[in-house]
């Protein structure tokens, strides 16, 4: 059976990952083609995986080959293919899967953009406006309305396996009122919800992004009664009182967006309000390999950044917050649990 195999010796390792953007292709189109979805638990031949997903058998099975290296299905000594732990995860049924994130990683102006990393690191700027004329988000909405509903898609199925993992981990017995800035459509103050019957939420984000909302949120929904839902960017003004603020993912922006946004969470809540602050780290986690490399993309296109403890400890406390505890919820993300001093 082809699978990964074990760390070759550097000249090789090197070819390879020079070589890394045929990975990357390779799960791409797997992905789009639907390969892991046609693929049930027992092996099948090429001949019956290409007559399901529409392809050639012989260009299908070089497709396969080169995944199986890296662990991504894997080939059976009588030709035919089956299932991985990672392969499964291409699946669109599959709870845990990260398809819409496979593919996200992967859309068309990520092939444009990659080259010029260079370039943005000689300069500290993203290359996106200077290579479509237009800030990164705007070029998705107006210029590319599939690849931003790729991102949309990957960003609720991230929002949707790390809320309640989160909901998990802290601890909001005594509080009264959350709420999740820019929060995008609401899975964690949704999961909080559920973990405390009594408790009151609001979700803030921009009007378009709460727009598409959980159901569960919006009116009619189980938790609306509990629930509200203030449509504005976190970067010009924070209108909402809580007791508890969570910020997740969103503090990777220019130093000056961060500042305001914590400026105006610090001006809404006031002396004694609790600040959760959830972010990737790149470093010191078990998830580098992948914190680092989307760091890389976010200096690509939009200019931001991912954090080290350091300078994330650095942007809380030059903000004003004291910092209480810092705890890892998942190996990709870590809390801050910060309180607005008196």
């Amino acid at each position: 059976m082809t699978t990964a195999q074990s760390a070759p010796p550097p000249p090789m390792r090197l070819r390879e990952l020079v070589f890394g953007a045929a990975c990357a292709a390779a799960l791409r189109a797997s992905a789009r083609l639907g390969v892991a979805d046609a693929l049930g638990e027992a092996p099948m031949t090429v001949e019956d995986l290409a007559a399901a997903v529409k392809t050639e058998p012989k260009p299908l099975r070089r497709l396969l080959r080169a995944l199986s290296c890296y662990g991504v299905f894997a080939e059976c000594p009588d030709g035919m293919f089956t299932h991985t732990d990672m392969s499964r995860l291409l699946r669109e049924d599959d709870p845990h899967s990260l398809r819409n994130i496979a593919l996200w990683c992967t859309e068309p102006w990520t092939w444009d953009a990659w080259p010029k990393l260079d370039e943005a690191v000689r300069t500290g700027h993203n290359v996106v406006e200077d290579l479509y004329g237009k800030e990164f988000f705007t070029y998705l909405n107006e210029d590319a309305p599939e690849s931003a509903e790729v991102f949309n898609r990957a960003m609720t199925t991230s929002s949707e396996q790390s809320a309640r993992e989160v909901a998990a981990l802290l601890d909001l017995s005594g509080a009264a009122s959350v709420a999740d800035i820019g929060g995008g459509q609401g899975h964690v103050v949704a999961s909080l919800l559920d973990k405390y019957p009594a408790m009151r939420g609001t979700l803030l984000d921009l009007p378009r992004v709460v727009d598409n909302a959980v159901p569960r949120l919006r009116e009619g929904g189980d938790l609306a009664d509990r629930a509200r839902i203030v449509p504005g960017d976190v970067r010009k003004a924070v209108p909402v009182k809580a007791d508890v603020y969570v910020i997740k993912n969103i503090l990777e922006w220019d130093d000056d967006s961060t500042a305001r946004t914590l400026a105006n969470v610090i001006g809404a809540g006031g002396p004694g309000t609790r600040v959760v602050v959830i972010e990737n780290l790149v470093d010191d986690t078990p998830s580098m390999r992948f914190s680092t490399a989307m760091d890389l993309l976010l200096l690509l296109n939009v200019g931001g950044a991912k954090h080290t403890t350091e300078s994330m400890v650095s942007r809380l406390t030059e903000a004003g917050l004291v910092i209480d505890d810092i705890r890892p919820v998942n190996p990709y993300l870590h809390a801050f649990d910060c309180h607005v001093p008196d």
